[in-house]
């Protein structure tokens, strides 16, 4: 066959397979498998892992769930849990506290300003 001014012949085209040792061929097949089974094994224990703190969050945030709800039926019947109570107060303190240190910032405040 003439192509393009040249003669071609017939047959496969492409690179022709060079001799490769075939040991050294299946030591490298056996190479490449050991490297996919340990990446492999690596994936599935990332993902256990994953499952697992997954799993330990959804039962935490089942449990506050709970807590939440058994909550909500004491104060239906009109009792206030202490842990609420407890919370409301931590809050009314912790404004107190914030009311007090900004009125101490701004006396220093003026305290410096009017000091010439």
């Amino acid at each position: 066959q003439v192509v393009g001014g040249k003669v071609k012949k017939p047959g496969k085209r492409g690179r022709k397979p060079a001799k490769i040792d075939l040991k050294a061929k299946l030591e490298r097949s056996r190479q490449s498998a050991r490297e996919c089974r340990a990446r492999k094994k690596l994936r599935y224990q990332y993902l256990e892992e994953l499952v697992s703190s997954r799993e330990r969050a959804i039962c935490a945030l089942r449990e506050e769930l709970e807590m939440y709800k058994q909550w909500c039926m004491a104060m239906d019947q009109g009792k206030i849990p202490s842990e609420i109570k407890a919370l409301l107060t931590g809050e009314e303190q912790g404004k107190a506290q914030q009311n007090s240190v900004k009125l101490a910032k701004a006396g220093k405040t003026e305290a410096n300003s009017s000091n010439p």
